[in-house]
Parts: structure tokens; C-alpha cells; sequence
């Protein structure tokens, strides 16, 4: 008796993409044109324009000889679109039944190191950043830099919350930060 549910699907393959361009061109209509004429599908898409650019990340899924057609498409997509790209085979993002998804946003004056020490404080307690933005921006009012990021993370289930928030927001105060984290709602 084999074990099928550990093997792939014939239709379970996955090429991560991720293309550079500048706002002008964005090269979102280029890729999920490509994506779909190779005969693969979009399981996940991520658009974020920073600084004079854009960046698309793209999880396409489809059968393998699909997968190798987009592959090659692709090679001819960035000379003739002048886009940068990278992208390479991965897999599904693993289930995680066990993780609460939190929200956290923080608003802080900006300075070196803000986001370094906040990733290092989710690393050392075991939690993941599942999804992160973060902005510099000057205040309207005084004119001072400001840093504001906004994270989803995934916390274990056997984490005492309370605890953790406790521990989250007395590291932000010793930093300066203004943060909250609460849970995720739908």
C-alpha cells in the first residue's frame, strides 16, 4: 500500500515570480497574461508599488509540463517587456491549524533598526510574520519622520496571549513605540 496523500498531484506544481518594474509599466498584466496562456493558474498574487517601481509576486500553479512552458515563457518575457525577474520551483504553503493569526501595527518616530528589533522580538518567542508592510512618512503637523508597519503573525495556539501582549507592548514601550496586537477578524 503506497502513501498517496504525501505525492503531488499531477496538478500540484508551483513557480513562485516575482518581476520588477517601474510604475509606468507594471508588469502585473504582462505575467498573469503569461500565466494564463501557458495554462496555469494564480494561487496567490501580491502587488506592492515601492519607491519609482513595482513588484509583483506571483505563486502560479499547474500541471508540470505547464509549469516548464511558463518557465520558458518567461525568459522571453523579460527581454521583451524589460522586466526584472526572478522565479524558481517551490510548493504549497504548509497548513499551520495551530496558529492564531494576529494583527500587529505599530507607529513609532523613525529611526535605524525599528523593523530589525521587532522581527527579532516575533523570532525569539517562536512566532511567524506571515504578512509585513512598513512605510517612512513625514507627520503632517511637525514634520518629524515617522515609521508605521502593519503585520499579520501567527501565533502558536498553546501561547499564553495575554503574556505575550504584555511582553510585545512593554518591549515597544521601552523602544518608544506605539503598537497594539489583536486578533485577526474576518
Amino acid at each position: 500500500m503506497t502513501d498517496t496523500a504525501s505525492r503531488p498531484t499531477a496538478n500540484e506544481n508551483y513557480l513562485l515570480i516575482n518581476a520588477f518594474a517601474t510604475q509606468a509599466r507594471s508588469p502585473l498584466v504582462a505575467i498573469t497574461r503569461r500565466i494564463t496562456d501557458c495554462g496555469c493558474n494564480l494561487a496567490e498574487t501580491r502587488v506592492a508599488a515601492i519607491g519609482s517601481d513595482v513588484s509583483v509576486l506571483v505563486l502560479a500553479l499547474g500541471p508540470w509540463d505547464a509549469i516548464a512552458k511558463l518557465e520558458s515563457a518567461l525568459s522571453r518575457l523579460e527581454r521583451e517587456e524589460q522586466l526584472r525577474l526572478v522565479h524558481f520551483r517551490t510548493g504549497p504553503k504548509p497548513s499551520q491549524t495551530n496558529l492564531l493569526p494576529y494583527v500587529v501595527e505599530v507607529v513609532a518616530a523613525d529611526k535605524p533598526g525599528i523593523l530589525f528589533q521587532i522581527a527579532e522580538f516575533f523570532q525569539q518567542h517562536g512566532i511567524s510574520i506571515e504578512q509585513l508592510q512598513s512605510t517612512r512618512y513625514r507627520a503632517m503637523q511637525t514634520g518629524a519622520d515617522m515609521f508605521s508597519a502593519q503585520i499579520t503573525v501567527g501565533i502558536p495556539a498553546n501561547t499564553h496571549i495575554a503574556a505575550l501582549r504584555d511582553d510585545f507592548l512593554e518591549f515597544c514601550d521601552g523602544l518608544n513605540l506605539d503598537a497594539i496586537m489583536d486578533p485577526m477578524k474576518y
